[in-house]
């Protein structure tokens, strides 16, 4: 029954210069945090990739595996008509300020 109370977040972080980081966590508030003050990957640190402009969360943790492969499998383009879509200002959707 715990795991029905489970939240997982895939996630799109981006840099000012739109470089994109695509991630997995269970906590989104602390996940975003970490990626602001360069606790993120090396990836997200060298390209100073700290906005939150896309995020999906389901409970199911096999389903958000998943979605995060395919979301990695995306050609560039594909991932920014997302974004666009969900987030048409690509404005950081974290409440860290």
């Amino acid at each position: 029954m715990a795991q029905m109370d489970k939240r997982y977040f895939v996630y799109i972080m981006s840099s000012n210069n739109k470089a994109l980081y695509i991630g997995l966590t269970n906590n989104l508030t602390r996940r975003v945090w970490e990626h602001k003050n360069g606790q993120g990957s090396v990836h997200t640190r060298k390209y100073k990739i700290n906005k939150l402009v896309y995020f999906e969360e389901t409970a199911d943790v096999k389903a958000a595996l998943e979605r995060e492969k395919v979301l990695k499998g995306w050609k560039r383009d594909k991932k920014v008509t997302l974004i666009n879509e969900f987030n048409p200002a690509w404005t950081d959707l974290s409440t860290e300020n």
